[in-house]
């Protein structure tokens, strides 16, 4: 069994009228949660703050401390309780896994709203349609940003540069108008367009010259690799925009 310092500890951390430290707040759930008791310590000031750095030679709050040793901030806290601390340069798929996760969703309460059953194929239209606009969202949050990113392949937007900025709001229209089935004689061919030059451009970035790029497909600040996932997107659009034009033209 710890003994009663193993399982107490103190914690410094920033408690000011105007600013709580969220990572001091979450150092506390941690602790508690891990069956610690907490004397929690609070930096009231910002002269009080700095001199408890000093003191201690550290350069961040909060601090914790286990008996007589200084365990660190937050991510060291982590660390010594064995959890996972996590690096924000690692690429990962989380970003566009939970955007398709909530568009499917999405559709399927939209399908459930309109027709009494959420497994329809206006549903899957409606899945693709709302992942598009969700998609065209986080690129317009900094389209600077996102069209820079989209230069490192795209190969229109390498010949012509403003089309990295048009890509967000044409990939917002044709989301739109697909969502409420409108103007098929124009979304549908937009579609095709923006997701074909896209799904060759990933395909020859890839595949054929093997870069490892990241992909601006969440905006410009995302840590996605491009690849089998951004080559999906494009190959959805390219099938939303056959899809529609094929129903169209049979009248459905």
């Amino acid at each position: 069994m710890p003994s009663a310092s193993e399982k107490s500890a103190i914690l410094y951390r920033m408690v000011m009228d105007k600013h709580v430290c969220p990572w001091g707040l979450r150092a506390l759930h941690l602790l508690k949660s891990h069956g610690y008791m907490v004397d929690d310590r609070h930096l009231t000031t910002r002269e009080e703050t700095d001199a408890f750095k000093e003191r201690h030679s550290v350069s961040t709050t909060p601090q914790i401390f286990i008996g007589e040793r200084r365990i660190g901030g937050h991510d060291d806290l982590r660390r010594h309780l064995g959890l996972k601390v996590r690096d924000p340069k690692v690429k990962t798929y989380r970003p566009v896994i939970a955007l398709f996760a909530m568009a499917a969703l999405m559709a399927l309460a939209a399908s459930q709203a309109v027709y009494a059953t959420p497994f329809t194929m206006r549903a899957g239209e409606w899945f693709v349609s709302f992942a598009m606009c969700l998609l065209a969202m986080l690129k317009l949050r900094d389209i600077s940003s996102f069209a820079t990113m989209f230069l490192g392949y795209d190969l229109l937007a390498r010949r012509w540069v403003p089309y990295g900025a048009i890509y967000p709001f044409a990939e917002a229209t044709a989301g739109l108008l697909m969502a409420a089935n409108l103007l098929t004689w124009f979304s549908a061919p937009l579609a095709l367009f923006i997701g074909g030059i896209g799904a060759v451009s990933v395909f020859k970035a890839v595949y054929i010259d093997r870069r490892e790029l990241k992909c601006a497909c969440v905006g410009g600040d995302s840590n996605v690799p491009l690849g089998f996932v951004s080559l999906t997107e494009n190959l959805m659009m390219i099938a939303m925009g056959l899809w529609m034009l094929a129903r169209t033209a049979l009248g459905a």
